[in-house]
């Protein structure tokens, strides 16, 4: 399909959607933002605190990595399952990597290197493997993801042998966690960057608005002529690294791999996308929606420590949040039929 006819196919959709009433929605959750915080704040005022807000800031940089993966393959009906666990294992086998190759003399630059090869490599590994199952073998996403989930979680453990993996440099820490542009967190600078670069792909090229198309209409896409299948084993790949990087950049922080370090990312993520708007119906969302529901995730599990909720409870309310978020969507998409 040429780049012309994609873009006539997603002009027509996008007119197919009537305008009243969308900007109430799109502003419902900015308020829902506001209104948290100062919530929040009416019970501790160290919530509106510089540090706290940076500190927020921060948080928020992480979880939006991964929200902005699970959108990648929300956006085609899809979600991933194995992310939290992709995470984990990521962490353990770069840290696996840079003790091996600390220990063995080569210099920081090398072990850097091994340390950023490893984990992109098992992350890009993960991806194939969701992709291939789900796009060429026609497995359910939440069975195929499911599955790779328990497999990350056991090569995770198996590799570290359920201890935290030492022997990360400091110069690794100071890189991705430590370090700083114009005063900036680097975590902060490295979730900007990839969520503009992100943002260029999924608004300006052929694959980008191929994910909306395979949402919206998977047989339709088809039928145009799309590569379905290959669009799909490249948007898990895509989704795992960048679960990879995300798990580079929190390796740096705890300053070893921690085959825990996943924990319930994948709802916090999926949690994240569906808050933000993005649907789970395919078709509609993007880096906007992922910083968003972020950022909600964020400012909600903040308040809650800070004005110390029993952390089985912020569990409950997460499941709450993860319903709400589909019930609105389901609404949303009523409205607009």
């Amino acid at each position: 399909m040429s780049d012309l006819e994609l873009s006539v196919m997603t002009k027509d959709t996008d007119r197919a959607k009537p305008l009243s009433g969308r900007w109430i929605w799109n502003a419902v959750l900015p308020a829902a933002l506001v209104a948290l915080l100062l919530g929040f704040a009416a019970f501790d005022h160290g919530v509106l605190s510089p540090a706290n807000l940076l500190n927020i800031a921060q948080q928020t940089s992480y979880l939006a990595l991964f929200a902005m993966a699970q959108t990648v393959v929300i956006l085609t009906r899809g979600f991933d399952l194995a992310l939290g666990p992709t995470v984990s294992m990521v962490s353990v086998g770069a840290a696996l990597a840079m003790a091996g190759a600390t220990a063995t003399g080569h210099d920081t630059s090398v072990v850097l290197v091994a340390g950023l090869g490893a984990g992109f490599g098992l992350g890009i590994a993960c991806g194939l493997f969701n992709g291939v199952v789900i796009a060429l073998l026609g497995v359910n996403p939440f069975v195929a993801t499911l599955g790779s989930y328990n497999i990350a979680i056991g090569i995770a453990t198996t590799l570290s042998s359920g201890r935290p993996v030492q022997g990360v440099p400091k110069l690794f820490s100071q890189i991705f966690y430590g370090g700083s542009i114009f005063g900036v967190p680097a975590a902060i600078v490295i979730t900007v960057a990839i969520g503009i670069a992100l943002h260029l792909v999924l608004s300006c090229t052929v694959f980008g608005r191929s994910l909306y198309i395979i949402g919206t209409n998977p047989r339709a896409a088809a039928v145009a002529g799309l590569p379905v299948k290959r669009i799909l084993v490249a948007t898990y790949v895509l989704c795992s690294a960048l679960a990879a990087l995300g798990a580079i950049m929190m390796t740096a922080r705890t300053g070893s791999g921690e085959p825990n370090l996943g924990g319930a990312l994948s709802l916090q993520a999926i949690a994240g996308a569906v808050v933000g708007g993005t649907s789970l119906a395919g078709g509609r969302g993007g880096v906007g929606t992922a910083v968003l529901g972020a950022l909600f995730i964020t400012i909600l599990s903040n308040g809650m420590n800070l004005t110390r909720i029993d952390g089985y409870v912020q569990m409950v309310v997460l499941g709450a949040i993860v319903i709400i978020g589909v019930l609105l969507d389901r609404l949303r998409l009523e409205r607009s039929q």
